[in-house]
């Protein structure tokens, strides 16, 4: 195995969250609750790429932050009806999730033999 570092996304409603990152490509590939009225913790993947999402209030701040560089970035900004941004370094799409939480997918510019590369 290799190391690996994993977001973790505070969500208030599992229920209402997981549908939202299936649509960017995430499943679900496994849930915990310690007893069944408590909160729920939920492991996404996407390929090699693995969120966790956490009703736990201690777990993650609110409103979090991950920049996620993906190829199919036209894919993602249609099926969120978002527009891709032009940054200096590549193109972008800013979505937000149910509960706050932001990412920012990105497709870094390729060097250009004008760029001196």
């Amino acid at each position: 195995m290799t190391d690996e570092l994993v977001p973790v996304f505070r969500i208030k409603d599992g229920d209402r969250s997981k549908p939202w990152y299936a649509r960017l490509g995430f499943e679900v590939v496994g849930e915990h609750r310690f007893t069944p009225d408590l909160p729920l913790y939920a492991f996404l993947q996407r390929g090699t790429i693995n969120l966790h999402l956490s009703e736990h209030r201690g777990d993650a701040p609110k409103k979090g932050l991950a920049y996620f560089y993906v190829q199919d970035l036209e894919a993602i900004a249609e099926e969120f009806g978002q527009e891709i941004e032009h940054a200096p370094w590549g193109l972008e799409v800013n979505l937000v999730d149910p509960d706050g939480n932001r990412i920012r997918c990105g497709r870094l510019h390729e060097p250009s033999k004008e760029d001196g590369q």
